[in-house]
Parts: structure tokens; sequence; C-alpha cells
């Protein structure tokens, strides 16, 4: 019986909405063997009131998947950036503090716009052109070595935690961040979309590109699927690099 009265403390900043002061709010939730962060928060949604005994509005934060694959639940816990789904409360240094990702403008309470993650995908043509592809038959194989690394790539769900830690990612720059230049990467090893290869370094080119890193190296530290972005950002510098002198010689455009 004791286990079961024993609770956790939440303090979570809040924010009633995109242009409303930030503020904290305390709760008290009945503890569970091996509950996350998530169920912290379900329960507040189904009971909302605070430390104090009052009742307040239910925190709004994002989910979907619950396992990891999303990217939705993406909040800074204790003071770093990570998912809420994977944060085991007896993990976790306690009271536990959540704050929304200080990247990106807030929308309510935990909930955030990613939207410049979406942005950047489209900067530098993050997909792979295929209308009409399936009328030519099967394409190239990719050789299983650069499959296995590429997988690697692709785990990237747009979660938003590198961007967090990375410290030239902020309001006064619009450095596009480590998921998109690892991206490139990703879809430039493409059998078919390195037929395009040069339009997506173009891109990482541009104003707000590969440029703007500078190298602290958080990202891979941070990344909740342990994606290789250090080295695809140097895979991309000097692929831009070449593409550059490319640019200056037109040989891109000889026949």
């Amino acid at each position: 019986m004791a286990e079961q009265q024993k609770t956790v403390t939440f303090i979570i900043t809040r924010q009633d909405s995109p242009d409303s002061e930030p503020y904290e709010e305390t709760f008290e939730v009945p503890y569970r063997k091996n509950m996350n962060v998530i169920s912290g928060l379900m329960e507040i949604q189904k009971n909302p009131v605070n430390a104090k005994g009052e009742k307040t509005t239910p925190v709004a934060w994002d989910m979907n998947c619950l396992e990891e694959v999303c990217g939705a639940c993406s909040m800074v816990i204790n003071g770093v950036p990570r998912q809420a789904c994977a944060a085991l409360v007896d993990q976790l240094e306690h009271p536990i503090r959540l704050e929304p990702m200080s990247t990106f403008p807030v929308v309510r309470d935990l909930v955030i716009d990613r939207e410049r993650m979406f942005d950047a995908l489209k900067q530098v043509k993050a997909w792979i052109p295929i209308d009409g592809t399936h009328n030519l038959g099967p394409g190239p194989r990719m050789p299983e070595k650069k499959r296995q690394w590429a997988y690697e790539l692709s785990k990237c769900m747009t979660c938003g935690v590198c961007l967090e830690a990375c410290p030239n990612v902020n309001d006064k720059s619009n450095f596009i961040g480590p998921a998109a230049i690892s991206q490139v990467r990703l879809f430039n090893a493409h059998p078919t979309g390195e037929m395009y290869a040069s339009e997506r370094l173009e891109g990482l080119m541009q104003d707000g590109g590969i440029t703007g890193c500078g190298n602290s190296q958080n990202c891979v530290q941070v990344c909740p699927k342990g994606i290789p972005l250090t080295t695809s950002i140097a895979a991309m510098n000097r692929a831009t690099n070449i593409q550059a002198f490319k640019n200056f010689f037109g040989s891109d455009n000889a026949h």
C-alpha cells in the first residue's frame, strides 16, 4: 500500500498562447512502476489539479506513436532535449522539470511549431521524384554496404532534438540544422535520388545552409536514433566544396 501512495512531482513550464508569458506550475501525480513522462502527463490530463490543490487547465503536449519513432513528443526534460515517451520516471532526477524546446516557437505549453524543419527539407529537396518511374521497371540496386549506412540516416524522425542542442540554431540565425544536412546525404546516396544530387547540394550552399555549422557536435550526442550526424555534415562539406568547383568550372553543364 505504501508504494501506491508515492507521488511524482512535475514542474512544468507552461504558456497559454504563442504570445503570452511562460510560467511554472507544479503537479503531483500517483507513482506507478515503469511509468514514463507521457503517462505522468496523462494523469495530469485526467485530473488537472496542481500541487496546491487548485483546478487548472490540462497541460498540452504532442505525442503520436509512443515508441520513439514519430518524434512528436520532443521536449526538454531536466535540461536535456529528448523524447518524453522514452524518458522513464525511475531513471530521472526528481522533481522532474518539463519545458518546451526553446529553438522553436511555442504554440501552447509543451507544444512547439517545427515548421522551420520542414522548410529546411524543402530547401534541400529532401525527397526523390518518382512520378512515372514505375513505367521504367525496377531501378538500379543499392549496394548492401551503402544500404546499411543509408538505413541509419533514414531513421531521422524530424524530432528537432538536434536543433535544440545546436548552439548555431537560434532566433538570430537561419541555419537549417543537422537533420536536413544528413537527409541530403541520404537522398544523394539513393540510386534514383543521386540524379538530383547537385540540386540538393545547391540547397545546402544557400544562405542558412551548411556554412552555418560550427562543429560543436552537440547534435550527435543527443540524437535519440544515434544517427551519425557529424559524419554526414563532414561528407556534405566535402560534397558542397566539390559542387562549388563544378559550378565555377561549369563541368555540370559540359556536353
